[in-house]
């Protein structure tokens, strides 16, 4: 197999990388295992000062890594400028935070005396998406590192220079050498990294697909995993919502990253009284969204990432309109080029359309019209999904209620689902299980252990 890295706007081959060999993957494996013995025992004060210098790093040339998402999977520059800032912003979080989460807890028990340590587990097996090629890797990676684990990532095959820049900067920040490692490997040699005796976790963002062979293959060998999956997430407007600001915040949590994002917001649920306002200022909206060159500052939508996902996204909508659901803007390929797709607003759609059960992972906005709280509640519920969802409304003691009621793993009030690191982030039903970010993040591959003396 080989990892190509191919600009999605003009097809050009930017670059190949080979896979390694099964022996030379042992040999990674090894020698990750053997950093790992040194790292646990070096200080958090050694490790926090080695993650701060990332973060300087990154900042130093936050252009330079910028550049190389929006060549590898189309993200405008701008945002894509916003995720590493993001990854800045992650590594001196934790460390600030890590040596308060980290302390010793103190417990009352029978014994003379108790407490709970939070100790690193080992060597840990990530695979990771390509819509934020650089915050995918971060949000786990950090954590583990500041834990004093080691750390083996299979990057997703189309952002290859992103994934060996991540490597060559922790390098540079002097982070000792196989302590972390990007491994060009294929699927079947993931099967041996999760297998290998030195790796004790996995950790996956991706397809549910994807997510269920990681879990069995985890699950087969007993380790202990974490997945964020697929998300179809709701963005309830309530007929007392702010309607200007939520169609400002709707817009951007649908269409940014050309509305490649597992937390996008995807189903549009608008009271019956608020609902015409709304759609009309939300077509409009995205109507006036600039697609184009990713490398433009005024470009808001570039292209779809791969091909077969451009294909996907046009027959999940054809697919939905020959169902009978309506296009109110959008529903094709951009004039701009064969990988964009223009931002796309659908209504009346039903149970058993593609749009209605299946994640569309695409600028497509779906508009629902409700004429009760509850209809709301029970269409938002109605998925398989669960990771996000937003709540808009002005009495906030209501739209607490609501937000109680929707089974997903985040609830925005009147604001967008994202994931920052001070807040824990994860899904529930078939988003995955087992949290990122924040303390929760930080000890998900801890061993947590109980000292009693006697």
């Amino acid at each position: 197999m080989q990892y190509k890295s191919v600009n999605p706007v003009n097809a050009t081959l930017l670059k190949t990388f080979n896979s390694i060999s099964d022996s030379e993957l042992s040999k990674k494996l090894i020698k990750g295992h053997e950093a790992f013995l040194t790292w646990e025992k070096s200080s958090l004060d050694y490790r926090s000062n080695l993650i701060a210098y990332i973060a300087d790093l990154l900042r130093k040339d936050v252009e330079m890594h910028a550049k190389f998402i929006t060549l590898e999977m189309g993200k405008p520059i701008v945002q894509a400028r916003a995720e590493i800032e993001k990854c800045i912003l992650l590594c001196e979080y934790y460390c600030e935070v890590a040596p308060d989460f980290l302390k010793p807890i103190i417990h009352e028990s029978n014994a003379q005396e108790s407490f709970v340590t939070f100790e690193p587990m080992g060597l840990i097996y990530a695979v990771m998406p390509w819509n934020f090629p650089y915050w995918q890797v971060f949000r786990f990676l950090i954590p583990n590192l500041m834990l004093g684990n080691g750390a083996l990532l299979k990057h997703a095959s189309n952002v290859p220079q992103c994934a060996d820049n991540i490597e060559q900067l922790l390098l540079q920040a002097g982070i000792p050498e196989f302590v972390f490692q990007n491994l060009f490997i294929d699927y079947d040699q993931s099967d041996k990294v999760i297998g290998s005796e030195y790796v004790w976790g996995v950790t996956l963002t991706g397809s549910e697909f994807a997510g269920s062979k990681i879990a069995e293959m985890a699950g087969k060998n007993i380790k202990k995993s974490v997945l964020e999956l697929g998300g179809s997430d709701p963005f309830i407007v309530l007929e007392d919502a702010d309607i200007n600001e939520a169609v400002d915040v709707g817009i951007v949590s649908r269409m940014q990253n050309a509305g490649q994002s597992c937390i996008a917001a995807k189903r549009f649920i608008v009271h019956e009284s608020v609902y015409n306002e709304f759609l009309d200022k939300y077509t409009k909206a995205a109507q006036a969204l600039i697609i184009g060159d990713p490398l433009n500052e005024d470009t808001y939508i570039g292209p779809i990432a791969r091909d077969y996902l451009v294909e996907e996204l046009q027959q999940q909508v054809n697919k939905s309109v020959e169902m009978g659901a309506k296009v109110v803007c959008g529903g094709k390929r951009s004039s701009v080029g064969e990988s964009y797709f223009e931002p796309t607003v659908l209504v009346d759609v039903k149970e058993g359309m593609p749009a209605y059960k299946e994640e569309i992972f695409g600028p497509v906005a779906i508009v629902f019209k409700v004429s009760t709280d509850e209809e709301a509640i029970r269409i938002a519920n109605d998925t398989e999904f669960g990771l996000g969802a937003a709540v808009w409304s002005a009495d906030i003691s209501k739209a607490k209620r609501i937000a109680t009621q929707i089974r997903t793993g985040t609830v925005a009030i009147n604001g967008g689902v994202r994931s920052e690191p001070r807040l824990p982030f994860g899904g529930t039903k078939k988003s995955g299980f087992g949290r990122e970010l924040a303390e929760l993040g930080l000890k998900e591959f801890a061993n947590i252990k109980t000292i009693n003396v006697f």
